[in-house]
């Protein structure tokens, strides 16, 4: 394949993949956008994105405008395509008009399923059995261009947010180098979406971090893994706030939800009851569940607050 020039557009750690393949299948990258440096830590001082971050390792012209105005920068790069992951904003017109390829977005779900900005964290909360990638020509709607290149894959019983992201992110990474190479030989076309199948992942909302005893254990499981490893998935129990990174459903009669169980480490839902296996406390390390409960005791037959409705 012949060497393309190539702006790249990504911010979190998903996009990093990405760009490492491109750089390493001979593209030439003629510069990197991502969000601005943010303010983080105790000393809130300015955090590069991890996009950001590789691109100054590898020496690459990098640009983190707080809005995208400058269409004409944009097009004096002159790239033959630009790629994009999880920038974290809206491309305007003129952007998606410069690049002579067009715009290609890397996406974490299998379009038309789960458009948005958390198709990762809504399948699983779905309790979907597979998801994977789209390669997708963009347009001016929400995750709404034309079919490019998409690869499947299955979500296992225990896949978390974490586990998942990273296949997909590695997975994007390998389909946009063939996608690429496709289109620049002219075996590529864009396909539309159908019509059918369509759901949004809207962006998760802080009040849905919160666990609710009194769902079904196996709802409150898709909701657990959904969330690990962050934000986390949460209860209180003592006052103090409880996230929940690993667990695991059981069945059977239970008492009334939020009741603790057995040696402490399981809670009666609205239906079965939940095993708890790594829990983490506001400014303590993650630890499996028998070693937290060491520390923080959950005597048998304490309720716990359920969420109000």
């Amino acid at each position: 394949m012949g060497s393309l020039r190539i702006v790249f557009m990504g911010t979190p750690d998903f996009a990093v993949p990405a760009l490492d393949a491109l750089i390493a299948a001979g593209h030439e990258i003629v510069g990197v956008y991502t969000r601005p440096p943010r303010p983080a830590g105790r000393g809130q001082r300015e955090r590069r994105s991890p996009v950001h971050e590789l691109a100054g390792r590898r020496g690459l012209r990098v640009f983190h405008p707080g809005r995208l105005t400058d269409a004409e920068s944009f097009a004096a790069l002159s790239p033959d395509a630009a790629v994009v992951a999880a920038y974290g904003s809206i491309l305007p017109a003129a952007f998606l008009e410069a690049p002579r390829l067009g715009c290609v977005n890397i996406h974490a779900s299998l379009l038309p399923r789960w458009r948005g900005a958390a198709p990762i964290q809504r399948a699983l909360m779905a309790g979907d059995a597979e998801t994977g990638i789209t390669v997708m020509q963009m347009d001016q709607g929400l995750d709404t261009g034309g079919i490019l290149s998409q690869r499947r894959m299955p979500i296992g019983p225990a896949d978390d947010a974490g586990a998942v992201h990273d296949a997909l992110a590695a997975m994007g990474a390998g389909l946009v180098v063939e996608t690429l190479a496709e289109m620049a030989a002219g075996r590529c076309r864009a396909r539309p979406q159908p019509d059918e199948g369509v759901t949004y992942a809207a962006k998760i909302d802080r009040a849905e971090t919160r666990i609710d005893w009194r769902k079904a254990a196996r709802e409150i499981h898709r909701q657990v893994r959904a969330l690990s490893p962050v934000p986390g998935a949460w209860f209180e129990a003592g006052g103090a706030r409880v996230r929940v990174l690993a667990a695991r459903p059981v069945s059977g009669d239970a008492p009334p939800p939020g009741t603790v169980i057995g040696d402490g480490s399981a809670i009666a839902c609205g239906d079965g009851s939940l095993r708890l296996e790594r829990l983490q406390r506001g400014g303590k390390q993650a630890v499996d569940a028998d070693a937290f409960l060491r520390g923080f005791p959950m005597p048998a037959g304490t309720v716990l607050p359920v969420e109000t409705p």
